[in-house]
């Protein structure tokens, strides 16, 4: 599948989502536009993506899964998670999907994602991915939590053609793309429980479900029909809980 993308690479945009979003009506299926720079790159809880000018790989792949069903939307999550997983995995590194798409290596967040979509009646009409990886940079702002890089990890000297590492990853997005297509959708979701950041570990997380948060302990099992993390309380029960409903203690 990979001769049928469309790269479209930019030195400057706000935001690669927002190029993908205003081509949504003309732009062929897998479309990727990638930018050196984004002036107001967009994060999950609204946050801000930050990424020095021309060290990381920031993209947004615009897909037609016009074969999935809207129930099974997560799927494009394992999709895009596991493809930036195995790339990051080809450089030898142990990588760990924190739920639903962010990418960690050693409790260090490497990769970002923001992920939307377009319904047609009961089927996706449009998703688009956007994705952040941390390549050659090795500093960052002091706001942010736990970031890291892939020269860091790897602790090469010279730093990565980003171009090179674009084509990797794409060469396995398209692999893990063409699963979905398949409807191997069992196999996709094996491969994303084997690498959930903090699976089975007991661990403390705030629980945001009610008027207040509070603070829980608890092991991730697994993941509901609704794409929904599920967690072991101390006591023996189970409970869902949807993106804005849960956050990590890291």
């Amino acid at each position: 599948m990979e001769e049928k993308l469309t790269l479209n690479w930019y030195e400057s945009v706000d935001s690669t989502m927002n190029v993908a979003s205003e081509n949504i009506d003309k732009a062929p299926d897998l479309s990727v536009y990638i930018a050196d720079y984004q002036s107001a790159g967009r994060g999950q809880r609204g946050n801000r993506w930050e990424s020095a000018k021309a060290e990381n790989l920031m993209f947004t792949i615009l897909m037609r899964p016009c074969f999935l069903e809207a129930r099974r939307q997560f799927v494009i999550s394992e999709v895009s998670a596991l493809s930036v997983a195995k790339y990051l995995e080809t450089k030898g590194l142990s990588v760990k999907i924190k739920w639903p798409n962010d990418i960690y290596v050693s409790d260090r967040k490497i990769c970002g994602m923001l992920i939307e979509h377009t319904l047609c009646g009961d089927n996706l009409s449009v998703s688009l991915s956007g994705i952040g990886i941390n390549i050659n940079q090795k500093e960052f702002d002091s706001s942010l939590p736990n970031p890291t890089s892939l020269i860091l990890e790897t602790g090469r000297k010279e730093p990565y053609d980003r171009r090179e590492e674009l084509m990797q990853f794409l060469s396995l997005f398209c692999s893990c793309y063409d699963m979905a297509r398949a409807g191997a959708y069992d196999l996709l979701e094996r491969e994303f429980l084997s690498r959930l950041y903090r699976k089975g570990e007991w661990s403390c997380y705030i629980d945001c479900r009610g008027s207040e948060e509070k603070k829980i302990e608890a092991r991730i099992v697994g993941i509901d029909s609704l794409a929904c993390l599920v967690l072991q309380l101390r006591d023996g029960s189970t409970a869902s809980f949807s993106f804005k409903e849960l956050k990590y203690i890291i």
